[in-house]
């Protein structure tokens, strides 16, 4: 019996340890002296670089007794604009909007359980999807970041397409 218990273990712990894979960045290339080199494929972003960010608290005219304002830093400011691909949770915004979350739903930025470095707002390239709360999908497009509009999110992927999880 136990020797059951202890093979479901260790299935389910491969299974898990699977899961939380982080996506590659590129390829290995094996050269003849058998030295590796790498070629970057895609850009990619992960939460735990969103999550760098510090904030500063400056007054404006809508908060006059002041609002936190994220600083982005540099790795991510040299990101803006360019192609980047991340995975993540879907999380409906309204009937058209969707943002792409850290977290599922119930433990997301809405909930409090987590800061807004944790989603991202998404502007797809074709509008008008179908997509379910807490669908797991990797999205290319562009990455930006706001930096100054308190009321938006900190960072977007416009052009967005599904390449996983569809």
């Amino acid at each position: 019996m136990r020797k059951t218990y202890f093979f479901i273990a260790l299935l389910l712990s491969g299974f898990i340890f699977m899961s939380l894979d982080a996506p590659s960045t590129g390829m290995a290339h094996q050269k003849s002296g058998g030295e590796a080199t790498y070629i970057t494929v895609n850009d990619t972003l992960s939460w735990k670089l969103l999550g760098q960010i510090k904030y500063i608290k400056k007054a404006s005219t809508d908060y006059p007794e002041g609002v936190m304002y994220p600083v982005i830093n540099t790795t991510l400011k040299a990101k803006n604009k360019k192609p980047i691909t991340m995975s993540g949770f879907i999380i409906p915004i309204d009937n058209k909007n969707y943002a792409l979350s850290k977290n599922v739903f119930a433990s997301c930025f809405f909930c409090g359980q987590a800061g807004p470095e944790t989603i991202m707002g998404i502007k797809f390239k074709n509008p008008g999807m179908k997509l379910k709360t807490d669908q797991y999908v990797t999205i290319q497009g562009t990455f930006r970041y706001n930096d100054n509009d308190v009321d938006d999110w900190i960072y977007h992927v416009d052009n967005a397409v599904i390449t996983k999880g569809n």
